[in-house]
């Protein structure tokens, strides 16, 4: 459901206020980490799983050696998986177009809250 256009405002204007008041924060959390890149996520869950299997396996064979080693290859499959990817977030032709035309001709949720905004206002229609 989108938001009205006074939602809109409100959202925007609590933006600025942020970016104005705690700039620090912004600069800490608002940097894009892009895109996920989902070979590196399936290939650090498949090393979770090997070296699950390597844990269980060396627990079975009273090996601590090699649920040691288990437990490193599950540690680098997590690594694997969570790593920040390169690839920037462009927002695509048909998203930008798609805003636009909404941002252009309101819907009628939008229309529906101005004529109450009007009507609130003492302003008839």
């Amino acid at each position: 459901m989108p938001l009205s256009e006074q939602e809109q405002r409100l959202l925007e204007e609590m933006e600025r206020s942020l970016y104005h008041n705690d700039a620090d924060f912004v600069a800490t959390v608002g940097k894009r980490r892009g895109r996920p890149n989902y070979t590196l996520l399936v290939l650090g869950i498949l090393t979770v799983v090997a070296g699950v299997a390597i844990l269980i396996g060396g627990v079975a064979l009273r090996q601590p050696l090699i649920g040691v080693v288990g437990f490193v290859v599950m540690f680098a499959g997590v690594l694997i998986a969570i790593r920040p990817s390169r690839v920037p977030v462009e927002e695509s032709a048909d998203r930008r177009a798609s805003r636009a035309a909404k941002s252009a001709k309101p819907g009628l949720m939008d229309r529906l809250n101005d004529r109450w905004d009007r009507r609130q206002d003492g302003h008839d229609i």
